[in-house]
């Protein structure tokens, strides 16, 4: 299996810095994030929201945003867009903050949030997240789902490599309850639909129903018939 790669774990905010950015991000040996590698994760967000929202992507909320990387790889696709990022890093949050719209917060608290949007992300960092965390997290954010919510994910068998201190190992059927519960529904490589579209989501396009569901017998005890693929 491809290694994936780990970006932050939990330290104090303003361990945040400069310092850590140039390591994680731009050291030619060390760095695990690239401007290619944030570009292909851009376009596939948008092309899945706006396939169900049937027009251009307008508002972006990106979570956990770090430095705002997604921010010239979105506007470079769609000019227009209106982004907000969101990091507990005081550095990000001066150096970036006006320039990409960078505010300060965290999946955990989370500033003020109007309305909707219609991609929401949160990139290279759920599995730093303490449990109870993500899911008070998850429970804000699901209902301003406009259109897809972005949230990228690795169960603990993934390899993750890079910054892996203070980690949060997790299962796969983990990630797919506390979505599940907070409303999310899977519609393709990370991408999760929320209630204002679930209704345009088919059973074939939920991510693979069939092997969620023999991922799931596995790690637990098996109760009753296998279930078949429906939309929930």
């Amino acid at each position: 299996m491809k290694a994936k790669s780990a970006r932050r774990g939990p330290r104090p905010h303003a361990a945040y810095d400069k310092a850590y950015f140039d390591k994680w991000y731009r050291h030619p040996k060390r760095r695990v994030i690239t401007a290619a590698k944030t570009a292909r994760k851009a376009l596939l967000a948008l092309a899945v929201a706006e396939y169900y929202l049937e027009r251009r992507v307008r508002t972006v909320l990106d979570v956990g945003c770090g430095e705002g990387q997604w921010h010239p790889a979105l506007k470079k696709l769609r000019p227009r867009v209106q982004y907000t990022g969101v990091d507990p890093s005081p550095y990000a949050v001066r150096r970036f903050g006006k320039s990409r719209n960078i505010v300060r917060g965290s999946f955990g608290n989370l500033p003020d949030l109007a309305g909707s949007y219609d991609l929401i992300v949160c990139s290279d960092s759920l599995y730093y997240i303490p449990d109870d965390e993500l899911i008070m997290g998850l429970h804000i954010l699901a209902p301003r789902v406009g259109g897809i919510a972005f949230l990228e994910a690795y169960p603990h068998e993934a390899g993750l490599q890079g910054d892996t201190s203070g980690m949060h190992p997790r299962s796969a059927a983990f990630y797919r309850k506390v979505f599940r519960d907070a409303g999310l529904s899977p519609c393709g490589s990370h991408c999760y639909i929320g209630a204002a579209l679930r209704d345009s989501v088919t059973a074939l396009e939920q991510g693979g129903s069939w092997l969620r569901h023999a991922e799931d017998a596995r790690e637990k005890p098996r109760q009753g018939s296998r279930s078949a693929a429906r939309i929930r």
